[in-house]
């Protein structure tokens, strides 16, 4: 998309620390963490929400749980907890699917 933050983040054109990076996948840290550990595990295909989804996802959704597990255990996060916001009512700012894994402290629903 033209206008998506995260996909000009995924192309380089906007700057972002970045955490790990595949073909697929780019995770990197919140500008505005809710935790001592904030990180956001974004495919590099714009898929709007989870509602946007389709079945030829599937793989792409598994791998990025995977590369989430993969980035809470390299930072050795005794626990963590992942987030998945899906429109505006369900605290979705960023109009791009992404998660958010968060830890470093006991995290709370909310």
């Amino acid at each position: 998309m033209e206008n998506c933050l995260f996909c000009k983040i995924t192309k380089k054109e906007l700057p972002a620390e970045t955490i790990y990076e595949d073909k697929n996948i780019l995770v990197f840290k919140d500008i505005h963490p809710k935790a001592p550990v904030h990180f956001l595990v974004v495919p590099k295909k714009h898929i709007e929400s989870i509602n946007y989804l389709e079945p030829i996802d599937k793989e792409l959704m598994g791998e990025l749980l995977l590369v989430a597990k993969k980035i809470a255990q390299d930072k050795k996060l005794k626990g963590y907890k992942l987030v998945i916001n899906t429109g505006r009512e369900g605290g979705q700012l960023i109009d791009h699917l992404h998660i958010h894994l968060l830890g470093g402290k006991p995290i709370q629903m909310p």
